[in-house]
Parts: structure tokens; sequence; C-alpha cells
């Protein structure tokens, strides 16, 4: 299991989920969450990353606007977490990424970061800001950053249903970052890798792990 620590951010500070492999770690992962907040659904993702080799530490950026905030996943869930988002703003949740990606490579360790949604976009500058390996989950705030050079590999996951990245959008990224690894999964919406939500895809969320994993494995050597 994994247990909980303290990041001392220049926004502020937050409560991270940190989850350690069993053996050598294979690399280190920074994971940003979606507008909900640091769901039991990241502690148990963080769980899989270190099964799979990788230490795993999730900020809980929501923290830097009320402490413990998790929201639920239905519209009005959705509905405050835009507002928190915005308010948090894209600077203070790379702020925090870039804290946690240190720690990490304080001890040693080569590092990517795994975001989702709002997350995924936080994962793309991480990318073309900090330097570090990134793979972006339906992430709907992208397009204003695609013109940033990438500076290391690149990977985008969408489902091909998601009414909030449609097909042209999806299409930009593969004009603007031509050197990134861009999947789309049929029957997949938005949060398909959200496991129980409905909106769960079981096979495209196994597809884009298994993807997301030798993404890592690769370039976190």
């Amino acid at each position: 299991m994994g247990t909980w620590h303290t990041l001392y951010t220049p926004c502020g500070a937050v409560q991270a989920w940190r989850a350690e492999p069993a053996g050598t770690p294979r690399g280190a992962v920074v994971v940003a969450h979606e507008i909900f907040g640091l769901l039991p659904h990241y502690q148990r993702l963080c769980e899989r990353l270190a099964d799979a080799g990788f230490i795993a530490l999730a900020p809980a950026h929501f923290d830097l606007i009320e402490p413990g905030l998790v929201l639920s996943t239905d519209q009005a869930g959705a509905d405050r977490g835009r507002s928190v988002v915005n308010r948090l703003g894209l600077d203070c949740g790379l702020d925090t990424t870039e804290t946690a990606a240190q720690l990490l490579q304080a001890e040693g360790h080569e590092v990517g970061v795994l975001g989702f949604s709002w997350g995924g976009t936080v994962a793309l500058l991480a990318n073309t800001r900090l330097g570090l390996p990134a793979v972006s989950y339906y992430a709907t705030r992208n397009p204003p950053y695609l013109d940033e050079p990438a500076q290391t590999p690149l990977m985008f996951h969408f489902g091909a249903l998601d009414t909030a990245i449609p097909p042209d959008t999806i299409e930009l990224h593969r004009q603007k970052q031509p050197q990134a690894q861009v999947f789309v999964y049929a029957d997949a919406n938005h949060a398909f890798n959200r496991d129980p939500d409905p909106a769960y895809h079981p096979q495209a969320a196994a597809l884009a792990w298994e993807r997301t994993l030798g993404f890592f494995g690769e370039y976190l050597q």
C-alpha cells in the first residue's frame, strides 16, 4: 500500500500519495489528476504503477485551494471541479508537478509524468517546459499549448466518442506534435480509464495502459 507525504511547492503545501515497487525501481512517475481531485482511483493507479516496477507519486493539487477536497464525478462535481482548477491554474499545477519530480530526481530516479484530463495538460507542459517524458490522457485544454516544442518523448490517448475532443482537435495534436505517439480508441469516451465510473471502457483502458507502461519502460531506463 502507498503512503501520504507532504510536498512543499511554490504555491503551498499539498499531500501526495506515494507507492513503491517491491524491487529496484525502473523509474518514477508523477501522476496528475483530473478536475475531481485525487480520487481513490488515482491511489489505485499508483499501486498499479508500483506493481509494474515504478515509483508513483500523485500530488493532491486541490490541497492548494481546499485541503482534502475530492469531488463526486457527476455533473455537480464537474462544475465545481472546473471552478477549482481555474482558480488553481496550470502554472501552480505545473509547479506542484515539478516539485514532485525534483524530489524523485534527487533520489536518483529518471522521472516521467502521467496526466488525465486537466492533468493531461499538466503532463504536456511538464514535457515542453520541464523536459520530462509525458503521457497525456484525454486532455481538453491542450490546444493552446501545442505549439510549444516537445523536449522529450510524448504520448497522447483519446476516446473516439469524446465530444469535448473532436477529430479535428485530435488531428491538431498530430500536426503540431508530429513526433508524438497519438492513439484513438473506438467506442471509448472521455475518462475511459476512470474505473469504476460509467465512462470506463475496459478494453480501451487496458490497451492504453499497456502502451503507457511500455512508454515509461522505454524512456525512463
